[in-house]
């Protein structure tokens, strides 16, 4: 997970190589659900797409954490995992699976 960063952002945690393909497949997943999202969604095909993209994130999430259990890694460190998943935007890039706030003239709103 080497990647260049602005001067202002942390440096990642240190990950085991399971870990950051955790990390890179959950946002990969996260950024395809936000794109299937029905109250967001612009088109049918664009969700088709993700959807269909997000089967091969599941299997890469399954196989990280499959080889985490195979080599004795049996807890998730959260902290450290939530350290690398904020470096990489995952708090801005979880908003979009969220529903929007309401318009101010919609019930609710």
């Amino acid at each position: 997970m080497s990647r260049d960063w602005p001067s202002g952002l942390p440096p990642l945690p240190a990950l085991t190589r399971a870990e950051g393909e955790l990390v890179d497949a959950y946002l990969e997943a996260l950024d395809l659900v936000g794109r299937i999202n029905p109250a967001r969604g612009r088109d049918t095909y664009g969700a088709l797409r993700a959807a269909q993209g997000l089967v091969g994130r599941a299997v890469r999430l399954r196989d990280a954490l499959a080889l985490m259990h195979e080599r004795g890694e049996s807890t998730l460190h959260a902290a450290t995992l939530e350290r690398a998943l904020r470096v990489l935007e995952g708090d801005r890039r979880a908003e979009r699976i969220l529903l929007p706030a309401p318009e101010p003239d919609e019930p609710g709103g």
